[in-house]
């Protein structure tokens, strides 16, 4: 069947006019504040998270529910700094999608757009869950994640140039609200500033040297290790020699020791989500750091 250029020209143009103004990107975010981050600066993105508030996101699974999402994805967005190695090679090796592997084009690591706290020169198993190229739980630092926000609107650019104004006006706008709400928060946060606390884990390693707050010990006896007795106990006697204000942990991490450490000290104890949540409280960015500040605050006082 012959088709008139007319008729071709025409089909083209209806084609072309229920094309979305905004080119609707398909990004797999391996953590909720990443998820977040994308919903800020491509607002019309297809935006999926692997992990939610309530897992670790060491240790997931690669379920064929993930592989299947990540095989559709132009943009795989993580934080890096080996936080994703238990799982993340092997999702990609499934999903066989050869566009999220790029670091240069859809294979994004906000890790390598700022420095991290605590690099390692040397790393070996009898250190506990270590990370050579640092901390990677940077989304507690406002000044760091904006650093990540610039590069990231930048990557969506090279992958969808077309739309190259939309993500500049959004990034812009986003960077205004960030960096008015960076001095509402320090405001707020001004009498957190000498506190000392013990805290699970290092997943508040940021927000601690943001606020000025002093992380004295670790529930942890080595980074991903449970709380032992013997290390409870030695917990117990640190409160005794020195001032502790507060036991922090974060939703997604067993509070035994942080009650039994908490009935033994008499401190007050919080749990604090450690990434964007699904709950009206924490369910953006700009919420979550509201969310954390607020409940730090109350703890203490």
């Amino acid at each position: 069947m012959r088709i008139s250029s007319k008729l071709l020209g025409l089909t083209l143009l209806l084609v072309g006019s229920v094309q979305p103004v905004f080119a609707q990107l398909n990004v797999f975010a391996c953590e909720p504040e990443y998820q977040s981050l994308i919903n800020e600066l491509a607002p019309e993105a297809k935006v999926y998270s692997a992990t939610t508030a309530l897992q670790d996101p060491h240790m997931i699974q690669a379920r064929p529910s993930l592989i299947a999402k990540l095989r559709r994805a132009d943009l795989l967005v993580c934080a890096g700094a080996e936080l994703e190695v238990g799982w993340l090679p092997m999702l990609q090796m499934k999903a066989a999608n050869s566009a999220v592997r790029n670091a240069n084009t859809g294979l994004f690591f906000a890790a390598d757009h700022i420095e991290t706290l605590d690099k390692l020169e040397r790393v070996d198993r009898s250190m506990g869950d270590v990370h050579a190229q640092g901390n990677p739980h940077i989304q507690f630092d406002p000044y760091r994640l904006l650093k990540v926000a610039d590069a990231l609107h930048q990557r969506l650019i090279k992958l969808d140039p077309e739309q190259k104004a939309e993500y500049q006006r959004n990034f812009e706008a986003f960077k205004q609200r960030w960096t008015q709400a960076i001095k509402s928060w320090e405001q707020k946060a001004v009498s957190l500033k000498g506190k000392q606390v013990i805290a699970y884990h290092t997943s508040f390693r940021y927000l601690f040297n943001w606020l000025g707050i002093k992380q004295v010990g670790d529930l942890e006896p080595k980074p991903g290790l449970p709380p032992s007795s013997s290390h409870l106990a030695g917990l117990l006697a640190l409160a005794k020699q020195q001032p502790i204000d507060l036991i922090v942990q974060a939703s997604y991490q067993d509070t035994k020791g942080s009650k039994w450490l908490a009935s033994h000290t008499k401190l007050p104890m919080v749990v604090l989500p450690a990434t964007v949540t699904r709950e009206a409280d924490s369910d953006s960015l700009f919420k979550l750091y509201d969310d954390v500040i607020t409940k730090l605050l109350k703890a203490m006082n």
